[in-house]
Formats: C-alpha cells, structure tokens, sequence
C-alpha cells in the first residue's frame, strides 16, 4: 500500500475511547504517526488511553471545542473521529477544517446531506438505488393511514437508537414520541420518518471508499441481519443469504450512490433484502441509509480483503488516491465478528455495569479488538461494547466453528455479558444454515439463555466450591494446614450451598483426603451432589438420591482448578471476587464446554431489611428522562411509569400490576442508582404492590 507522505499527517488526534481508538492508534503507530487520545473523567484509567502516546482530558467526548483544543494544543495534523460520538456530525468536521487540520472522514457537505436520512433517500432515488418511499412525521402529526408493519426512524443519526418497529396503528403515536426524544437525546434532532418495515428481511451493507480525484470502489458486502434492539450483534462478510443477482445489484447502487455525491473516504451504504416472492423469484431490496464514518463491524471487511481500513482512510484524507482499483479487490475465505457486550441477554438484553475482575478473550485463531481489560470500569455512561472477536476461515462454517471454540472457555468476571448466547448462536443448525434474517433472535428465544448439561456444569460446579475451599483455607489463621471442614470427630463431610446465575441452589457435600500419585502429593474427594437428606414427620430421613462422584484435584491456583471427576479431566479457569464463606462471595468459572457463575448465598437473612415498600426498581444506573405517573394515580398492569437511560438506551419501567401510585421518588433528570426505588405503588386492597 501506498505510504503516507510525510508532509501530511505525522500526529493524529484519536477522538474517541473504547476499542476504536485502540484500532485506529494500532494502525497509525504501524505507520509511524505518532497518536493523541482524549478522555472524560470515567476514563481517566481505561485502556484506550494508554494505547496512545499521550492523552488530553476533555469535560466530554461530545465537546468539539474542548477536542479540537487539544489537537491544536499537542501540535496534531489530523483527527480521526472512529465511530459515534462526534464521528457524523458535519459542524464538528467543519471545525476541524476550519482549524487548519486534517478531518479523517467524508467532506462535511456528504455528512450533511447523507446523515438526514430522508435527504439521504432523495439523493438515493435520485442515483437510481433500489428504495421505498418514507413518510416525515412528528409527535402529533401522523397519518391515519399509514401501512403496517413500519418503521419508525431517526432522520439523524445511526446506531439503532430512535427506531421503533410498529405493527399495530395504535401503538404508532407512541413509537413516534419515543423515537423522537431518543433522537433528540442522542443526535440533538428529534427529526422522525416512517417507511415500510420488511419482516425477515436481511441487513446487508456495502463497503465503500472514495478519493478527492473522484476515485470510488467497493470492497464487498456484509450481512448484519442478527440484531438486538436494532443494533447488531453478529457480522460477516461475505453475506451467506443473497444470490449473485442480489449481490450485484446492492454493490451497483452503493457505487451509484457513492458517485452522485462525489463520496470522499470510508463509508457504507445500508440495505433490507426482503425475501424472494417465490422461490428463484428477484429479492426486494430497500436502501436504508448511509453511514458516513468507519463501521463497528469493519474487521470482517480487512480480514477477507486484506486490506487496512484505517490505512486507507489515512490515505486518502491526506489527498492520496486510492491505491488500488476495483478489480484489485478479492474476497477471499468468510470473515464472522460477534460484539461482546455489557448485557444479559436472558434479562431482555439489560445493560451490565461495574468493575472487571477478569478479561480473558484471547484464543489462537481470532482476532480481538478490545476497549477493556482487567481492572477496567463499565460505566452507565457509555456503551456496552466490550470488544470483538473476529474469526476468518476458508468457508463459513469453518470460521463459526473456530470462533465458537474461541468464545467457550473465554471469561470476563464482574460484569453480564453475552458470551455464552453468543456460542449458543454460532453452534445453532439455522445459524449454520444461513438463515437469518433480522427476525433471528425474536424466533429463537432459547439461544439468549442456553444451558449446559449436567455432566458440562459438575466441573464447573465442582470448580467453584474448591475454589472458594481453597481461598478459605490459605486464608485461615490457624487450621490452615487443615483440609477443609476438618473435625475432630468423624461426622459428616463439609456441605456447601451454591446459587447458579438463574437463582438454583446447588447442594454439594465433600470429604477432601490427601493422596500421592505419579506426579506427587494430591487430594481426592468423595462428592455427592444434590439436596441431602432432609428429616421427615416421622423423624427418619429421607432418601438419599444425590449423585456420588469421585474427585481429584489434580493442580490448584487461584485462577485454575483442575480436576479428574470419575476419571475424566477438566481444566476449569476461575475468578473468586468476596470472601468465601461471608456471605458476598462469587466464583465464575469456565472450561472448554462453556462458562457459569456461581454465588454462595447468605447464611443469615435481614428479614426487617426485605419488608420495605413496593414498587419499581431501577435496573442500573442512570437518568430519569421522562415520567409519566403522579401520586394518587391509578395505573394498570403494563402501564409506562417512567423511562430511565442508561448506556445510551432507554429502559421503560412499567407497573406488574393495577395499583395505586402512592410516591414518585425521582424526577426528570434526576441520576438514579441500580436497586433505587423509582414509585412506590400499593393495590387495590392497600397492600404494597412489588414489581421486583
């Protein structure tokens, strides 16, 4: 590839956080540019800046004046804005130029012109791209007779926020309202449109980029069509679900598109690939809109191109041509990203904060861009992209299979994430068979909460109570030569109780002996597992049906047991955040099968403490933006109480039940902490009503 001149570019302001700034500074040190970061105060250890040279504190990521500050106070020649944030906003990009320095990024007239997305459509239609008609709204100005399902979608903007989908007219005006304060809150224009909303469609999208001299190729296509909350959580390049007809006509109008506005640097022109009318048949095909900045999901794109996006958007902001013509670009092989990130899926998706304790992705085989590491904060702030993990094989079910295998025994403790859903999607037959629409997730509700078989979860169950056994035991002052729940008197073995992630209580009963084999001194256990044997009403015991294996310990550490069950071995990786034994101690645990953690539950319950009042809980913290009911209100089962935003999502919080409002304890505005309570609500009889 063409090297930069060294009259252009020789330090370059990176003006965002997380994983992308830690990309995009990789590539410029691989170019010998020297880099400058930028942080807000929750950043002010994370890892992004340590990835740069040196790093300017700014109030926030979202102050152009303070940023361009810092590029002109630290001598930069360029900015690159990576993605969010300020990274599609044409003023900023105008000010960056006007400041006599290099804007890493489409012209601010393009990022005008085709982040409104109903200018966008326009200039689509005009190009002759494939596209449907939209319909410009407002809160209390919609059509009666609007077609369902729609869309509801901000004019500005991109990243799945201010986008609703609507299939029954009556929830339209409501869709419309949400979607515009969500817009107005994250891009500062509540600005709103409707259009056809395709069901099993397919998100396929085309890379472009563009030179000043009036260069513009493509470098393939990915699908996107596995989405939550209309952001995405899987990527791959090439699309597994198009024909070569399809294919040719998304990648023709990207480049129409692209040529009519004279597009400069890196972009991506967005589709909705409806589903053949019969089979055989010619695809629908609506173009979405452009996003005129580096794509989150890049990596699948440089991994079947060789090619450094990043690099080249260096390049040709430094007035360079593009290096290479369209026929130079080859696809070779099938690229497949997943995004790990701060949330639960089996809780609808809820967002995770706190600190990490353990960040453990790396595996061979895979490429992982990453924002976090151990010790690292995930704050309410922000959002909840962890990292991505990218593999590339010769076929797609080669490059599932390598990343799946990479996922498995992966672990990050201290916060939820989605790894495991994540495994059970790459492992899932439709998957595999490239059926995935965008309705993936929505038809298969069991991948966001799969579970291990038993013989899976022993080791890991196993894992976590020798664990916390050997913690407890280097921490005692006294018997600490002593194995565990060692007595005088031969009684019963040492018996623990352990909460899964779904609240199960897992019983297990041990009795630790130390032994010698080949490899020198050891320990073995005698284990049963399951409920012991309660007393009945006559004062016998009841059966005694628990599971009965036969452990060794073959190696301990803190971060790893492993254990010989029955004579099969596992290697189970371990995190142990509290105090075995308080009450507050937690274990994750993972292994080549798959991951778990588990909690030890308190021995003694405050019953005063959970008698409280009820009512709504907030789920983690954030800001109240909207509240909807006031004391002395009736509200019904289902009814919106109040909104709460938290790592740039909204979170509706509704009544489980008819009640009366009797106290609403935060306003709009008002910061909120995971556990407050946000309205207390009593029924209909008087008695406090619980939402928890």
């Amino acid at each position: 590839m063409t090297e930069l001149s060294a009259s252009t570019i020789k330090r370059l302001l990176i003006a965002n956080r997380g994983e992308i700034a830690v990309r995009v500074a990789r590539t410029a040190h691989e170019l010998g540019l020297s880099t400058v970061g930028i942080y807000a105060e929750p950043d002010v250890g994370a890892v992004h800046v340590d990835a740069v040279d040196s790093a300017v504190s700014v109030p926030t990521y979202l102050d152009a004046e303070a940023v361009i500050a810092a590029a002109k106070q630290t001598g930069c020649d360029a900015v690159h804005p990576g993605y969010g944030f300020l990274a599609e906003n044409a003023d900023f990009a105008r000010s960056v130029i006007d400041a006599g320095l290099i804007w890493v990024g489409p012209t601010p007239e393009q990022i005008a012109l085709l982040g409104d997305k109903v200018a966008a459509k326009t200039a689509a239609i005009e190009a002759g791209v494939p596209t449907t008609d939209i319909i410009e709204v407002a809160p209390g100005s919609i059509p009666d007779d609007v077609p369902m399902p729609a869309l509801v979608k901000a004019a500005a903007g991109g990243g799945g926020r201010g986008m609703r989908v609507v299939r029954s007219a009556d929830d339209l005006a409501a869709a419309v309202e949400a979607a515009a304060r969500e817009a107005e809150a994250a891009f500062g224009d509540p600005s709103v449109f409707i259009e056809p909303y395709i069901e099993r469609g397919r998100h396929v999208e085309v890379q472009i980029i563009g030179d000043r001299h009036g260069a513009v190729i493509h470098l393939g296509e990915r699908e996107c069509s596995i989405q939550r909350r209309n952001q995405k959580v899987i990527e791959e390049s090439p699309s597994a679900g198009i024909d070569d007809a399809t294919r040719a006509a998304l990648l023709d109008g990207a480049i129409a598109l692209a040529t009519h506005v004279g597009y400069e640097n890196a972009g991506t022109v967005e589709f909705l690939v409806g589903e053949p009318d019969h089979p055989g048949g010619p695809s629908a095909i609506t173009f979405l809109e452009v996003n005129t900045r580096l794509q989150v999901e890049h990596p699948v794109t440089e991994a079947v191109t060789g090619l450094d996006l990043v690099a080249l958007q260096l390049l040709v902001a430094s007035g360079e041509p593009i290096p290479i013509g369209q026929d130079d670009v080859q696809i070779d092989g099938h690229a497949i990203e997943v995004r790990v990130v701060a949330e639960d899926p089996a809780a609808d998706w809820l967002p995770s904060t706190g600190a990490i304790s353990t960040f453990d992705l790396d595996r061979p085989g895979v490429r992982v861009d990453a924002g976090f590491t151990a010790g690292s904060t995930v704050s309410s702030e922000y959002d909840s992209l962890l990292a991505k993990v990218i593999s590339h094989e010769p076929t797609r079910v080669q490059a599932a299979g390598v990343l799946a295998r990479a996922l498995r025994p992966s672990m990050i403790s201290g916060v939820r994430t989605n790894i495991d859903s994540l495994v059970a999607i790459l492992e899932d037959d439709d998957f595999l068979a490239a059926a995935t629409p965008t309705a993936y997730l929505a038809e298969h509700p069991d991948l966001l909460a799969p579970s291990l078989t038993d013989d899976e979860q022993l080791p890991l169950l196993l894992a976590a109570v020798f664990a916390a056994e050997s913690a407890a035991r280097r921490a005692a002052p006294v018997l600490g030569f002593s194995p565990s729940g060692w007595r005088n008197l031969r009684t019963q073995g040492q018996r623990v109780e352990w909460l899964d992630a779904a609240g199960d209580t897992h019983q297990v009963e041990y009795e630790l002996e130390p032994a010698n084999g080949p490899a020198g001194p050891t320990e073995v256990a005698a284990v049963r597992i399951g409920p012991w044997p309660e007393p009945t009403d006559d004062g016998t015991l009841s059966a005694d049906e628990r599971r009965i294996a036969c452990v060794r310990l073959l190696r301990r550490s803190a971060g790893e047991q492993v254990l010989e069950i029955d004579g099969r071995r596992t290697v189970v990786t371990t995190s142990i955040d509290g105090e075995p034994g308080s009450g507050s101690c937690s274990v994750d645990t993972s292994s080549a099968a798959g991951s778990a953690s588990w909690q030890q539950p308190p021995r003694f319950v405050d019953h005063e403490a959970t008698a409280g009042g009820g009512g709504p809980i907030c789920p983690l913290p954030g800001t109240v933006i909207a509240v909807h009911v006031e004391a002395g209100q009736t509200v019904d089962e289902g009814q919106l109480l109040m909104v709460v935003e938290a790592m740039k999502m909204e979170h509706s919080i509704k009544a489980a039940s008819a009640s009366v409002v009797t106290d609403v304890h935060f306003a709009v505005g008002d910061r909120v902490d995971a556990g407050d309570l946000l309205v207390s609500l009593q029924d209909a009889e008087g008695d406090e009503a619980s939402d928890d």
